[in-house]
C-alpha cells in the first residue's frame, strides 16, 4: 500500500487520523507504533519480523554502548555488531539473488554445471523499504556511538521513530534527533489547526505530482521503451528519456511531498528532500538539491569517516568513487544502478578537477546538464544493457530516423502533462508566495483560491485513481 492507493486515502488515512487525535498525549507514540506496522503490513506482513529484528538489534546496541560508555573497545564492538547485521540483512534480502544469478552466468560462461544453491537459485523476495529502515536503525547506532545523541531507553518510542509509517517505505531518510524532539514533547503531537491545514496542503501538492504529472508522462515512457527499435525515431528516444526524467522527479518528491504533509499532520518535521533540482547547472548542483535526506546520509556517515577533502585531491577523488559506488547499488539490486553510480562518481570528479575551473559558471553549462541527466536517467532506467544500448543506438540514429508522422500524434496527446511538468519542476511556488504575501486583498483572494484548487486536485486524483490501473511508484523497490 502507498499513499497514492484508494485504500490508503479512503480507508486507512482516515481512520488513523481520527483515533490520532482523539487518544490521550500518552497514547499517541503507542497508536503511532499499531498504525505504522498495520500499514507496513498491507505491504509485506511477513517481513514486520525483519523490521522488529532489525529495530531489536539497534535498541540493544544502543543500550549496550551506553552501559560501557568507558570501555571503547566494547562499544566498538556492538556497533560492528549492529553494522554487520543490517548490512548483512540487505545483502542478504536485496541483493542475494543479484549475486546468485550472476556468479551462475560466470560459470555458464567458464563452461561448467551449476551445482548446489546455483543450481536452483531460490526466490528471495525484496522487504519493502528495507533500504530507508536500515539506514534509520545503523544512523542510530552510529549517533549513540559517536555521542551525538543519547540512547532511547524507551522501546515502544524508539520502535515508533523507526516505523514511523509516512516515511517507513520511501523516506524521506529521518535520523533519530529529527523526530524524538516531537516523541519525547507530547504536546507538539496535539492538534493543531494552523499545521494541520499547511500538512493537508503539503500532501495534496505530492498527490498531485504523482498521480496527475507522473503516472501520465511515465506512460509516455513506457510508450517509447515499448516501441520496437525499428520504428523508434531520434525524437520519439528523446521525448521517451524527457517523459522519464519528469516521472521519477514528480514520482519520488511527490511521494516525499506527501511523507512531509503527513508528517506536518501529526506534528513532525522531516526534512526536506528535493529542492527544484532540474535548475541545476551541473552534476554537483543537482546532487545538492535531489534525494537531499541520502545525499547527506552518505556525507555523513561514509564520505567524511573516509577522510571527505581533508586528505588531499587523490584522496578525495576516491572517496567520492567509493561513496558513488554505494549510492548507485543503494538504488537497487542490478547492475545497472551500479554503472549508474560509477557514471555520477566520473561526472563529480570531473567537474571537481576540471570542468568548473572552465564553464562553471557559463551559459553552456544548462545544456551540459540537461545531456548528462538525460544519459544518466536512461541507465537508471534500463536495468536490460542490451536494451540499454539499443536505446542509446536510436538516440542516435540508427531505429526509424529523425522523427516519423506518428511522433507529431504522441506529442499533441501528451502536450499538456508536458508542459504542465515543466512548468511544476521550476521553482514557480515563489512567485505564488509573493503573491500571496502581496496585500491584504491579495492575500484574502489566494487564501480561497489555494484551497479550492486543492480541493480541485483531490478530486481529480481520486477520479483517475479510480478509472486508471497504472500507478506505479518506482522507488518502491528501492
Amino acid at each position: 500500500m502507498v499513499f497514492s492507493d484508494i485504500p490508503f486515502l479512503i480507508y486507512f488515512l482516515p481512520v488513523f487520523m481520527v483515533v490520532y487525535f482523539i487518544v490521550p498525549a500518552k497514547l499517541k507514540t503507542t497508536w503511532i507504533l499499531f498504525g505504522s506496522l498495520a500499514f507496513y503490513a498491507f505491504s509485506g506482513p511477513k517481513y514486520i519480523a525483519l523490521l522488529l529484528i532489525s529495530s531489536v538489534i539497534d535498541f540493544c546496541n544502543g543500550r549496550f554502548m551506553e552501559k560501557f560508555d568507558s570501555k571503547p573497545g566494547i562499544r566498538r564492538i556492538f556497533l560492528v555488531i549492529s553494522l554487520v547485521l543490517n548490512l548483512g540483512m540487505l545483502a542478504i534480502f536485496k541483493y542475494g539473488m543479484l549475486f546468485l544469478e550472476s556468479a551462475k552466468s560466470l560459470v555458464l560462461l567458464a563452461g561448467a554445471t551449476p551445482v548446489g544453491i546455483l543450481a536452483d537459485i531460490p526466490s528471495i523476495v525484496l522487504p519493502v523499504g528495507i533500504s530507508f529502515f536500515t539506514f534509520q536503525t545503523m544512523s542510530y547506532s552510529i549517533d549513540v556511538y559517536n555521542r551525538k545523541v543519547k540512547a532511547e531507553h524507551n522501546f515502544i518510542d524508539y520502535m515508533a521513530f523507526v516505523c514511523l509509517f509516512p516515511q517507513l517505505i520511501a523516506g524521506p531518510i529521518v535520523r533519530y534527533k529529527d523526530v524524538m524532539a516531537e516523541l519525547n514533547d507530547k504536546d507538539s503531537l496535539k492538534f493543531n489547526f494552523s499545521r494541520y491545514s499547511d500538512g493537508i496542503t503539503r500532501f495534496l501538492r505530492g498527490l498531485f505530482k504523482k498521480v496527475l504529472i507522473a503516472n501520465q508522462v511515465g506512460s509516455l515512457w513506457d510508450l517509447a521503451l515499448m516501441t520496437d527499435v525499428s520504428s523508434r525515431s531520434v525524437l520519439l528516444s528523446i521525448i521517451g528519456v524527457f517523459a522519464f526524467s519528469l516521472q521519477i522527479y514528480f514520482d519520488f518528491s511527490g511521494y516525499s511531498d506527501m511523507a512531509i504533509g503527513l508528517g506536518m499532520i501529526m506534528g513532525f518535521k522531516f526534512p526536506e528532500n528535493f529542492d527544484h533540482p532540474y535548475v541545476s547547472k551541473s552534476a554537483t548542483e543537482f546532487w545538492r538539491r535531489w534525494h537531499m535526506t541520502l545525499s547527506s546520509w552518505f556525507r555523513d556517515y561514509v564520505y567524511i569517516p573516509l577522510g571527505g577533502n581533508k586528505k588531499g585531491l587523490l584522496r578525495q577523488c576516491f572517496n567520492i568513487l567509493i561513496v558513488w559506488a554505494l549510492t548507485g547499488f543503494w538504488h537497487g539490486a542490478s547492475w545497472n544502478f551500479l554503472l549508474w553510480g560509477l557514471y555520477y562518481a566520473d561526472l563529480l570528479i570531473l567537474e571537481k578537477v576540471v570542468l568548473f575551473k572552465k564553464f562553471g559558471k557559463a551559459w553552456g553549462s544548462h545544456i551540459y546538464f540537461i545531456v548528462i541527466t538525460f544519459f544518466g536517467w536512461l541507465i537508471f532506467a534500463i536495468d536490460d544493457f542490451k536494451v540499454l544500448v539499443s536505446y542509446f543506438g536510436t538516440l542516435f540514429g540508427r531505429g526509424a530516423g529523425i522523427f516519423v508522422i506518428s511522433d507529431f500524434y504522441t506529442l499533441r496527446n501528451y502536450a499538456l502533462v508536458l508542459i504542465l511538468g515543466i512548468i511544476c519542476a521550476l521553482p514557480v511556488r515563489t512567485r505564488w508566495n509573493k503573491l500571496y504575501n502581496f496585500n491584504r486583498d491579495t492575500k484574502l483572494a489566494a487564501r480561497w483560491i489555494r484551497p479550492a484548487f486543492y480541493l480541485i486536485c483531490f478530486v481529480v486524483c481520486i477520479a483517475c485513481l479510480v478509472n486508471d490501473s497504472y500507478n506505479p511508484f518506482l522507488y518502491f523497490r528501492f
